[in-house]
Formats: C-alpha cells, structure tokens, sequence
C-alpha cells in the first residue's frame, strides 16, 4: 500500500475527486481482504514475480490462444494436452472467455452473466483452480478475458437495475428518450453495422434507452459510477486468486463515454487502468495486464502508458498494426506501407511488452491510416479496398479463400474473416509447389511475430496449418457470424501428423518449432528493446534492426515469391561481414556485393565477435 497508495489514489481523484474519500474505506477493506484470502503458494509466485519484474519480456514467453471447448472440450480436457503445449515450447495459455455467459446467442462469450463462475459445460471454478495450479507447476502462465465494458443483459447487476432496485440504474448508461442518445450517436462509430446497428436500445422493461455498444443484450457499464471500479477490483483480485495470472482487458477503449467524441480513448481509461493495476499490485503483484485495444497507432501507445501513466498502466497491448501490415506485404508484395507503419510508432515504456499474432479469433479490420498510405505512395482507401478483395479471393490473381465481414456500405469498411493458413493460400493450393509456397508465406508471417521482441501468440491450429472450417453455417447460434470460420475444432488427427514431414501440418509444426527454440535462445529478443525499422533498398524486402549488449540483431524478410537481391553493405553495416543467422545456425559473408534472399525467405542476423 505503501508502495501503489499514490497510484491508486491519485488516477481515482483524477476521474472521481472527492467521491474517493466516500469509497476509500471499502477499497481498503476489499483490498485487505483479498489479500488475506490468497493462497500462500500465490504469494510464493508473488515474490518470484517481485524479484524478477521482466519475466512477461522474456524471449522463452511464447503464448497460445484458444477456445477451451473447442482445443479439449472442457478445462479438465485442457489439463490432459498440457504435455502438447509444453512440447511446443508454451509458457503462456489464453483460454478464450469461459466466465459464464448468457444463454443463446452471447457474442462468442463476451456477453458474461457471471464473473465469478465458469460456463457449466466446461467445468467449474474449482476446475478453473486446478487447471491454474497445473499450468504454474509446469510453468505456464494463465490469461483469461475479463469483458469490462458490458455486461449481459441477464447479470444480476442488470436484472436489479431493470426492476429499479436500489442504486443499479446507476450501473449502466439509461436514458428515457432519445434526446440524449440522438446527441451521442452524431460521432459514434458502429461496430457491428450488419447485425447491431446503432449504439442505443429500448428496453421495455427498463424503460429507458440502454447504451449497447456492441450488441442489444451487452449492456455498457458506467465507469462514471465509483461502485463499477469497486465491482472489478473485487472481481480481477477473485480470479487472481483461483490462479489467473493475465486478464485480457477486452474492449477497454469504450469505457468512458464523452458527448461529441466517439467515446474511445478518453483520458479516463488510463486512470482507470492505472488505478486498477494498483489494487493488483498491492494483493497480487504476479498479475499483468494486457489491453485489448484495437485503435490507432497513435493512441494504442497509451494504453501501455505516456507521460505521468508512463509504464503504469497495461503490461501489455496487441501490436494490431503489425499483424494488418504482415497481411497488407504478402498481398501488395511491398514493404513501403509496412515501414512507414512502423516508423509512426513512438517507443514504448521499456517494461512494457507487445502482444504480437498472425492471426487470432476476431476479423481483420484493415487499420491503414489514410496519411501512412500517402506517405507510401499509395491511396488509403483503395489500398484497403484492395486488400478486402485480395482477401475474400475477389481479386485476379488472389491465393487467398477468405470472406467479408461486417460490410458498411456508408464507409466502405470491409473486414475480413478466415484462417492463416487460408488467407495464405493452403485451402487453394492444388500442386504441391503452391502448397510449398503457402506454407512458406505461413512461415514468413510467424517468423515476423516471433522474431519481433514481444510475446508471440499463436492462435490454436496455426501450428498445423488448419483451414477454415465451414460448418459453421449449420450451426444456428454462428450461422450469421463468419468469423466462426476461423474458430474450429482443434483437430487431434491432424495434431498426430505432426512429427510427419511428408504432410503440411508436419512441415508448418517444424517451421514454427524451429523459429521457437532459435527465439528461446536469443537475449536480443528481450522485449525491453525495440524492434527499429531500417529502410531497405529493395521495396520487396522488410529489415528490422535491435541493439543489444551482447551484439546487433538484424532480421531480414522477403514478402515475395521470387529470390530479391539486397547490398551487401546494408547489412554489414549493422551486424559485421560474417553474422550468424539464429534460424538456420548458418554464418553469413557479407565480404561480397549483394546477397540473395529466398522466396517468403526469413533471416535474423546476430552480429558476432571476431
């Protein structure tokens, strides 16, 4: 308390003022509470975390993402594949959200009813718990998603503020005409245009116009009200102490609501991420956070701290950037638009980490900014326009087997759905060179996020190059929501094959398993250095510098289907005439004019004494 009272205390006064000191007596008696309910081999876990501040940094972190039904059925069948996880070098597991949901249709989840239990078909807290403690023996840390934005319409909080018992029509945002919600909806944005359009729903039995940002039944929470950030420290410090180790803060950017903004990124998000890390830290300083916060580069860094937030706030944000950029090269074949992507960032605080993905659950949304488009010598919303077309296999030529998602006929917006290895091209392939070619692509993209200084996370199938999985039009509870495609059920036959070089899951197992262990041995991937963009003299090819104390790292990447010659000179320049590249293990010369890089070929470079 000590330590965090200033942190706490003071982003509380910020967005409450004096409705804090009203408060502080039953944030300090939850605080002390929860900390005398955690278990002592937590606390042991707390003061391995205390001593070793940057382990979420550290190069062996390697995580995986999936959907606990659908990778092992249920949290007990989660704790019988463990051995298949550790083979492959995880030591971080996001199970995708299993709190309990609403009945029916609930938003993949993300409609929870309960945080304080699991969804009934997976198992229960006490399943939760165990599967926590096996996961911390064998030294992987748990994420689970905590939705902090809305509720479900049918939480007890929404059912109380319906029935207008006590202050829970405080809870929400409610309005009794649309005087107020016309006002808000003027710079709104919609998230769902197809199947939730605008960001306002009567309900009868409230009687009033709810706030639903995402769908009619997920019902925003008013952060203005003190009692909310009451209600999440109590339920983050819960979970910590079943074993969580990482929450996923899911749509943090939609907290705070401002008229005549679209209500993202308002300056009480930080202060309100900043406070609740404090409470954490003061009950369970093993615990991080990570934001997901799918907004612009410019306001993404944010969420990981800036000015007096600096390195405070979130411990972690998904670098959504790069991923759109990894898919915007394979389809462009240039790098020019990726480059200018990443020289807009500002650093990020050095203990601080990026959440890097080829792919995960969610569509992609092309987050090109029309000024980064132009300054790569091309137009933003054509650019965008076209990638939705290469991606949905519209364009000639496209190898891709993807579909539109979420259509705005207003905005031109067109998200995209499918799965890695189909928006590479593997669903298409009909020779065994194109299969060669897509699995390549595949590697490349991996080889970008896992060389990248960060935590990779590999979404569930990608290591066996899985498809997409159309079945989901059968079923009626996704048949409206393609992205389902990109979800399928983890295939254990095809988990068989991968010891099989002669099959792609075999061959994709190999490629990612080789740039893993090349990764867990390398100090210059350490997430408190930066990747630096350099710009190449080849439009084709991407090259990414860090500086290290133990030597240069240079990682080298060709996003086309033909060898790119690159001058010798540039890359000696940063890594000597004879480094060595960590995925191969081969020593390079340099002494020469030029060198060659491989198709979809993928180099890191380790500068070496000699």
């Amino acid at each position: 308390m000590e330590r965090y009272r200033s942190d706490l205390e003071g982003s509380l006064r910020r967005v409450y003022g004096d409705q804090v000191d009203a408060i502080w007596p039953r944030l300090e008696a939850l605080l002390k509470r929860s900390f005398g309910e955690r278990p002592t081999e937590l606390r042991r876990l707390d003061e391995a975390r205390l001593l070793r501040p940057d382990w979420l940094q550290a190069p062996e972190m390697i995580g995986y993402v999936a959907y606990t039904d659908r990778f092992a059925g249920t949290l007990k069948g989660v704790s019988e594949h463990l051995s298949y996880l550790e083979e492959l070098g995880i030591k971080y597991l996001h199970l995708m959200p299993l709190l309990k949901p609403r009945a029916g249709e609930n938003d993949g989840g993300y409609a929870v009813q309960d945080y304080k239990a699991v969804r009934e078909d997976l198992g229960s807290m006490a399943d939760l718990r165990s599967l926590a403690g096996e996961l911390r023996a064998r030294g992987i840390s748990l994420e689970l998603d905590l939705v902090i934005n809305h509720v479900a319409e049918e939480h007890d909080w929404a059912v109380k503020a319906k029935a207008g018992y006590g202050n829970y029509r405080d809870y929400f945002l409610m309005f009794p005409n649309r005087e107020q919600p016309d006002l808000y909806e003027r710079t709104l944005p919609e998230v769902f245009p197809d199947f939730a359009p605008g960001n306002f729903t009567w309900n009868a039995a409230a009687r009033s116009w709810v706030w639903t940002t995402f769908n009619s039944y997920q019902w925003d929470l008013n952060w203005a009200n003190p009692n909310i950030f009451l209600e999440f420290v109590d339920i983050i410090l819960h979970l910590a102490n079943q074993g969580v180790e990482i929450f996923r803060l899911d749509a943090i950017a939609f907290i705070w609501k401002r008229m005549w903004t679209d209500s993202q990124n308002q300056p009480e998000v930080h202060d309100l991420t900043r406070a609740l890390r404090a409470a954490a830290r003061i009950v369970a300083p093993a615990v991080a956070f990570k934001a997901e916060a799918i907004v612009a580069p410019g306001d993404l860094i944010a969420y990981l701290g800036q000015r007096d937030h600096h390195g405070k706030v979130s411990d972690m944000a998904y670098h959504n950037s790069l991923m759109v950029q990894l898919w915007s090269s394979l389809a462009s074949r240039s790098t020019r638009l990726f480059e200018q992507a990443l020289l807009a960032f500002p650093p990020k605080p050095t203990n601080t980490t990026w959440g890097m993905y080829v792919r995960c659950h969610d569509d992609i949304g092309w987050a090109i900014s029309d000024h980064d488009a132009g300054m790569a010598g091309t137009v933003g919303w054509g650019h965008r326009a076209f990638l939705s077309d290469f991606y949905s296999g519209a364009a000639p030529g496209s190898f891709a087997r993807g579909q539109v998602f979420q259509a705005n006929p207003r905005t031109g917006d067109r998200r995209i759905s499918g799965s890695a290895a189909s928006l590479a091209g593997l669903e298409a392939a009909e020779t065994g060179a194109e299969v060669e070619s897509a699995l390549r692509r595949l590697r490349l993209l991996h080889a970008v996020t896992i060389g990248y200084g960060g935590v990779p996370l590999l979404y569930m199938g990608d290591e066996l190059a899985l498809t997409n999985d159309y079945s989901y039009a059968s079923a009626p509870e996704h048949a409206l929501d393609n992205r389902w495609m990109h979800r399928p059920q983890m295939d254990w036959d095809k988990a068989e094959e991968r010891r099989d070089p002669q099959t792609s899951a075999g061959k994709m197992y190999a490629a990612l398993r080789s740039l893993i262990q090349a990764r867990q041995h390398l100090p210059h991937l350490h997430a408190s250095i930066e990747s630096r963009v350099m710009r190449s003299p080849n439009e084709h090819t991407l090259l990414l510098r860090r500086t290290h104390p133990q030597g240069n790292m240079l990682a080298v990447y060709n996003f086309t289907n033909e060898f790119q010659a690159l001058p010798a000179w540039v890359l000696r320049e940063v890594v000597g005439a004879y480094p060595r590249d960590a995925i191969s293990g081969h020593e390079w010369n340099l002494t020469n004019e030029e060198v060659a890089l491989e198709p979809y070929g993928a180099y890191w470079l380790i500068e070496q004494a000699h």
